[in-house]
């Protein structure tokens, strides 16, 4: 739990990582690689199901991203004001596609504003659609919170829709939110992509499930698009947030944090899908699962945000432990998975504690996650929240009682509970699959919000559901 400055991190391809240690079972290493399998399925498998892609526009000049991620020394006053923005070559084609991305993109540095309220620069896409917009009324705009991409700053989403897979090194991040982007340009529907605060940008780490970090990384990603000259947005244009995931933890953060935050920023509807809203109860599910690593972004994120909480991470962290979050602070997913996979949290401890049961014995790290919880607040706009009944790694009774907390306190909720058989436990399945089978139905409910369609909430349903 040290914190790791992005000065001192060595990159992925500076030395090598840590050795995964060798399984006495060839099954165990066989969970490994479906594990890293599924992130890509999650790119290339359900892109199939796109079949009416718009016509393509043409590509985009060659933008020279080298020192773009690299914030200046100051920063504009306004949060979501433009620091600066180049032409972004989107991926020549996807798999599984006919063609490239149907929509014009424009890569962008914006402000915001952490969660020490210190001004930020946040990096990100804005992809002006080459299809009409159908619904009627001016072209609306969804914000795209990504899913977990990782703590390195090649795992960016933004870096995502020029290499849908990128090989670095031994790195390996898969632009897996790239299906979601497409499906909404091909309705001819704006999009603008965050890659959240520290994700690309090369001045700190990335802030991975700050509730508040991303809450306003994704509502400053509005203003920023709104404020790009040259696009087909207008004052009018709805606004939409769609996220899965950690994505789902940051749409939820930014509905609850926009009447304060950002009330220029009228939301038509927000999907939050299987959200970490109770990082307590997510820690349990992810220690020991494909997904361990995360708790390492996680943790590092934290520290660099809290200083305070270094010397209880120094009383607890073996030297085993400081290795594994430093080597974390550049992977991204894919070679997490295959280098932490399955790793359990009292491996990284002197006492051999998990980190489940540090939080139990440590008031102020309590404290911590306490504030993290999402749920709290009342949502601007209705929301649709998803979450599958099976999922181990963001558990599903955290995802529902949010839902739950937001129905108590009058919000518009429509609240899916999606039912499927348990497909693994612990390998990431429980918790992908829903993500697929429901993204057409969660962009379906969230097009009909931004054609100006109301909501009906189904809170009162929420004893009858699982």
């Amino acid at each position: 739990m040290t914190g790791v400055s992005r000065v001192e991190r060595s990159r992925a391809t500076d030395r090598p990582r840590t050795a995964s240690p060798t399984r006495s079972s060839s099954r165990s290493s066989t969970r490994l690689l479906l594990s890293a399998a599924l992130v890509a399925l999650a790119c290339v498998g359900a892109q199939t199901a796109v079949a009416q892609a718009a016509p393509a526009a043409p590509a985009a000049p060659a933008a020279t991203a080298a020192g773009f991620y690299t914030p200046p020394a100051s920063l504009p006053a306004q949060n979501g004001a433009l620091v600066r923005t180049e032409p972004l070559p989107l991926a020549i084609s996807l798999p599984s596609l006919g063609g490239p991305f149907p929509g014009k993109a424009t890569r962008l540095m914006y402000r915001s504003t952490d969660s020490n309220g210190e001004p930020v620069a946040v990096t990100g896409a804005y992809i002006e659609p080459s299809a009409a917009w159908r619904g009627g009324g001016a072209r609306p705009l969804v914000a795209v919170a990504p899913g977990t991409m990782g703590q390195g700053d090649e795992c960016a989403a933004s870096k995502g829709l020029e290499h849908p897979i990128l090989l670095e090194g031994d790195s390996v991040s898969v632009g897996y939110e790239d299906l979601s982007i497409y499906r909404l340009l091909a309705s001819g529907v704006a999009v603008v992509v965050t890659d959240y605060v520290g994700l690309g940008t090369t001045d700190r780490l990335h802030t991975y499930v700050n509730r508040v970090d991303g809450g306003h990384a994704v509502l400053d990603a509005v203003r920023a698009a709104r404020s790009l000259p040259g696009t087909s947005l207008r004052p009018e244009s709805r606004v939409g947030l769609y996220g899965y995931s950690q994505g789902g933890g940051a749409t939820a953060a930014a509905a609850e944090l926009a009447a304060s935050y950002a009330p220029d920023v009228q939301l038509a509807g927000t999907y939050s899908g299987a959200p970490p809203a109770d990082l307590t109860e997510t820690i349990k599910g992810i220690d020991g699962s494909a997904l361990t690593g995360a708790l390492g972004w996680s943790l590092n994120g934290f520290l660099q945000a809290d200083p305070g909480l270094r010397p209880i991470a120094d009383a607890h962290l073996s030297d085993k432990g400081r290795a594994a979050l430093e080597d974390l602070s550049g992977m991204c997913i894919g070679d997490s998975l295959l280098a932490y996979g399955f790793r359990r949290s009292s491996s990284w401890t002197t006492d051999g504690k998990s980190l489940s049961q540090i939080v139990e014995s440590e008031p102020r790290i309590q404290e911590v996650l306490d504030d993290q919880r999402i749920g709290n607040l009342k949502p601007s706009g209705p929301v649709r929240v998803a979450t599958g009944v099976q999922d181990d790694i963001v558990p599903h009774r955290q995802s529902r009682q949010m839902a739950v907390d937001w129905c108590r306190k009058g919000a518009n909720v429509t609240y899916e509970a999606i039912a499927l058989p348990n497909l693994g436990d612990k390998i990431v399945t429980n918790h992908m699959v829903p993500l697929l089978t429901d993204q057409g139905a969660a962009i379906d409910w969230l097009k009909d919000r931004l054609e100006g369609r109301s909501a009906v909430s189904n809170c009162w349903s929420m004893p009858l559901q699982p």
